[in-house]
């Protein structure tokens, strides 16, 4: 059996740790081509080093998803690289407490908070995506998976912006899939619920009881299951496949 993206050019964002390592790993596996993008450090390239040790192709790239320039200069690399852009994760994102606003209620967040949440999580999609959208329409199609959440499809408690960021998220997945699937460049959203990364610890800290109370399943998820499935919506394999936002919750949004 053929690997699902034997030969394809992959470009993911924030693939220096958790889920978007995870998907680098896994589409490097699947025989894709990896541009590794995060922030300024060490670990995109990591993440290269672990796929170039399996026997895989890949090469890192700083950019943050909120610099315009950056952004165009990052979907060029990969296309300088690889001939071409087949398959985008934009996975870059920002928790509550990283702009602190953690367990805050609407009236309660700063602006300056409000703000930086939706440059990374909502515009920098956009960007992204404005980016990899023109490129694989010169190669004629394409697919992009971009990072939603549980917090895109329902309302979480002290989370507002990051809810709304993440909302956002899926309203431009679904209104783009709309746009570009006459150019064959097919869009979808992952929304992933609590996995074991950096950005749930002090939570999992805090009141991890609670949460796991919540999952009928009663774990987290593993960054390699929110992988799994961005590599096969990012294949062939869900060809009919646009607009959708997939939950990967372990049955946190069918309760």
């Amino acid at each position: 059996m053929s690997r699902l993206l034997e030969g394809k050019s992959a470009l993911v964002t924030g693939g220096g740790s958790g889920i978007g390592r995870a998907t680098c790993l896994a589409m490097a596996r699947e025989g894709a081509r990896v541009t590794v993008a995060d922030l300024p450090g060490p670990g995109a390239q990591e993440t290269v080093d672990l796929i170039l040790a399996a026997g895989g192709t890949a090469h890192a790239v700083a950019a943050d998803v909120t610099d315009p320039a950056q952004v165009e200069a990052m979907v060029a690399s990969a296309v300088a690289a690889y001939g071409r852009l087949d398959c985008a994760h934009n996975n870059a994102g920002i928790a509550a407490m990283h702009v602190g606003a953690g367990g805050q209620r609407m009236c309660d967040i700063t602006q300056a908070a409000w703000d930086r949440m939706m440059a990374v999580n909502l515009t920098g999609v956009w960007l992204c995506m404005k980016h990899e959208i023109a490129a694989m329409e010169r190669t004629g199609g394409g697919s992009i998976v971009n990072t939603s959440s549980i917090a895109g499809l329902i309302g979480l408690p002290g989370s507002n912006a990051y809810v709304a960021a993440k909302h956002g998220v899926i309203g431009l997945t679904k209104a783009a899939a709309i746009d570009y699937a006459p150019a064959r460049i097919r869009i979808n959203a992952v929304c992933p619920g609590y996995v074991e990364t950096s950005m749930i610890r002090e939570a999992m800290t805090r009141r991890g009881d609670s949460i796991l109370s919540t999952v009928p399943m009663h774990r987290l998820g593993v960054p390699e299951e929110i992988a799994e499935a961005v590599v096969w919506m990012s294949s062939d394999r869900s060809g009919f496949m646009t607009g959708a936002a997939m939950p990967v919750d372990g049955g946190y949004t069918a309760t």
